[in-house]
């Protein structure tokens, strides 16, 4: 039996504006999506495009890093996607910022 991977991916859409969410399939999300069959939010942001994705160590990982992406400012977002290269494995240590 495989073991099934979790990613966090962000959607670039169609007014420029950034979606963020998680996912075991990102191509198969990607479809969904641009089928106008995912998201409320996307379905009338269409079209969409693949920002970025990376690979999480857990659902439960990749539902932290997708929640903190989310509360992130738009300037903080655009910094991700040029930072860490798509496909690449992502930590919410990454996120973690000292007191």
């Amino acid at each position: 039996m495989s073991k099934t991977h979790f990613f966090v991916y962000m959607l670039r859409c169609g007014d420029d504006s950034l979606y963020t969410g998680y996912t075991n399939d990102v191509e198969k999300r990607l479809r969904t999506h641009s089928q106008g069959l995912g998201a409320k939010y996307t379905r009338s942001h269409l079209p969409v495009t693949l920002a970025g994705y990376w690979l999480c160590s857990s659902k439960r990982e990749a539902l932290q890093i997708e929640a903190t992406i989310k509360r992130l400012p738009r300037a903080k977002k655009e910094a991700l996607l040029l930072h860490f290269e798509s496909g690449t494995t992502l930590s919410i240590n990454q996120f973690s910022t000292p007191h």
